[in-house]
């Protein structure tokens, strides 16, 4: 009987390790064997926290053959937390270290967490303005210029896009702003500069992910190309250390500039890319802040699905 105790033991034992030191896929596998569920039980009740993954993407992941990265597939991961009675942020923690890239990897200024809470945050707010994905719109051109002032802080951006609807009767964007830690969105103002108008706003004060309509006043047909412009102030958070930009589909070309106050200049300052909040950051190239303007960019022709941003530190 004391053989039989024990034997019964392993499953959570062999849990507790994985838990401990991971890697993801062996937690995940370890979590779903203490609780003898099989992946279409987990399927299932994943589908009644709302979330849609396929049995073979589960069996995926725990063999480490995938990582989830998508915002859906990380909302799996958290509900899959849940479902297998495990405590808070477990997976999604080892999912951050994996491939030896622990969270401390993320610049304090854009944790691991804060990303994937925006990620939840901004399909929310985005839904309840019955905006899609990709809004009938393809990316040809997009230059974003971010201003940083004298106290370190994000001071406004401003964003020039040219688009091409791939679907008849579009007639607004939804523009999003994620501001740094502190920021408050109630306190940030958007400004329709060229061709549009602002439209409603919607807000989240814990996450600082504001995202504002922009009015058309046309309606574009498929095949339509439609330029506009619009600005946001912010001013509200502490010491800005990164500004990234998101892209869910493949786009044109994309541009961005970063400038310092001269009061306020970074000791170093780089790119980085990342294919998912999940992975780890990739193509880093050091970058110069230069010139009368003390500016530093980077400029992709075509943009690929993931994360592209500029990165600096201040000391």
């Amino acid at each position: 009987m004391r053989h039989a105790t024990e034997h019964a033991d392993l499953p959570a034992a062999e849990l507790a390790t994985a838990l401990r030191g991971g890697p993801f896929h062996v937690a995940l596998r370890a979590a779903i064997a203490a609780r003898g569920l099989p992946l279409q039980r987990v399927q299932h009740h994943l589908s009644r926290h709302g979330v849609k993954v396929g049995v073979t993407s589960l069996s995926y992941w725990q063999q480490g053959a995938r990582r989830p990265q998508r915002p859906e597939s990380l909302r799996a991961v958290r509900a899959l937390e849940e479902i297998l009675r495990l405590p808070d942020e477990s997976l999604i923690r080892l999912l951050a270290e994996s491939d030896g890239h622990a969270p401390a990897d993320h610049p304090a200024g854009r944790s691991y967490r804060s990303l994937v809470e925006a990620s939840d945050v901004l399909d929310r707010l985005t839904a309840g303005l019955g905006w899609s994905p990709d809004g009938g719109l393809r990316t040809l051109s997009h230059h974003e210029c971010v201003r940083i002032g004298a106290r370190r802080e994000l001071v406004s951006r401003e964003a020039h896009h040219i688009v091409r609807a791939h679907r008849d009767d579009i007639d607004r964007f939804v523009a999003v702003h994620h501001g740094d830690p502190g920021c408050d969105p109630r306190r940030v103002t958007v400004h329709a500069l060229e061709n549009c108008r602002t439209g409603r706003l919607r807000w989240d004060r814990d996450t600082g992910v504001l995202v504002a309509e922009l009015l058309f006043g046309t309606r574009l047909r498929s095949g339509d190309t439609f330029l506009f412009r619009y600005a946001v102030e912010d001013g509200t958070a502490g010491a800005s250390r990164e500004y990234l930009h998101r892209c869910g589909f493949p786009g044109g070309q994309y541009a961005l500039q970063v400038r310092f106050d001269p009061a306020a200049l970074p000791v170093r300052c780089h790119r980085f890319a990342q294919h998912s909040v999940a992975a780890p950051r990739t193509g880093r190239q050091e970058l110069s802040v230069t010139g009368p303007h003390h500016s530093a960019h980077v400029v992709e022709p075509r943009l690929r699905p993931g994360i592209l941003g500029i990165a600096w530190d201040w000391e």
